[in-house]
């Protein structure tokens, strides 16, 4: 006598279920998201076993970041049109991404030098520094460096691309130009400089970010929104701290397989900030 679904351990009854089992003209799951294509992008160049870790880690982050770059260019046009809930949303999205990429990190630590060694000489000068999407998160995120554009001249489109993004207004030059159409007290040269250029801290931005936390209740909009900036810049130093760690756990100090110093050099963007004055300003609140 059966006593139930107990009587079955681990399986479960389908019996009472509307399952499509004939999809008829419908498009599958593995179609909808081409997962032939995806998961037909692996290849490895060597036969060691450790290599998939690698390719599929890198591959997953810049997933993580085209999804970053979608709901970043969404933010901007919702930013320059004033309209910050739909940009307040999109915001956290982008910062739930980074977690993301941040736990990425903890994978590809599991990869030991012995087996980074192993296929390392295989990638030849591939390296992340060449990354498209992460430069364009860059760019858009108000870390302007000409100079960058200089590994990306074998692909013109890409270049383009980025030249495009270098002679834009960020995110942050977007901010602050919301700030001033709100009655915000930010210098002229801010709003229209050449955004080519670095970013230069100022006491009268500093200033009126304050202003904007003294008037929490009136702007609340706009406090939020500065909160939404440094969870994105907290995120962003906490992967690169990670991204350093890993590199050192795993290649130790050796250069980088792009030509740069490796941990040297990961080293020299801990302490960038996107949005300084921010920051600055947790000190006098």
């Amino acid at each position: 006598m059966s006593n139930g679904p107990s009587d079955r351990p681990g399986r479960v009854e389908l019996a009472d279920e509307a399952v499509h089992w004939d999809l008829g003209s419908s498009l599958s799951y593995g179609e909808y998201l081409h997962l032939d294509k995806l998961l037909a992008a692996q290849h490895p160049l060597t036969r060691e076993h450790n290599e998939m870790l690698f390719v599929i880690v890198h591959q997953v982050s810049e997933l993580w970041m085209r999804l970053m770059l979608h709901e970043l260019t969404a933010a901007l046009g919702s930013i320059r049109r004033d309209d910050l809930d739909p940009a307040l949303k999109m915001l956290a999205r982008i910062a739930r991404s980074q977690s993301q990429l941040i736990s990425v990190w903890d994978v590809l630590s599991t990869l030991t030098p012995f087996e980074y060694t192993a296929f390392r000489n295989a990638l030849g000068r591939s390296s992340g520094f060449q990354s498209l999407q992460y430069r364009m998160l860059e760019f858009l995120f108000g870390n302007k460096n000409a100079e960058m554009l200089a590994v990306h001249r074998r692909d013109p489109a890409a270049y383009a691309a980025l030249e495009q993004a270098l002679a834009e207004p960020s995110l942050y030059d977007e901010v602050l130009r919301l700030l001033s159409r709100r009655g915000y007290d930010i210098p002229e040269p801010y709003l229209s400089r050449d955004f080519r250029e670095p970013y230069l801290p100022s006491k009268q931005v500093a200033g009126a970010w304050l202003g904007v936390y003294h008037n929490a209740d009136k702007d609340w909009d706009l406090y939020e929104l500065a909160e939404k900036l440094v969870d994105l810049d907290h995120n962003f130093q906490l992967w690169r701290c990670h991204h350093l760690k890993t590199v050192e756990r795993i290649i130790g100090y050796k250069p980088g397989t792009g030509g740069t110093g490796g941990v040297s050099y990961l080293s020299k963007a801990l302490e960038l900030k996107f949005f300084p004055e921010l920051w600055q300003i947790r000190t006098s609140m």
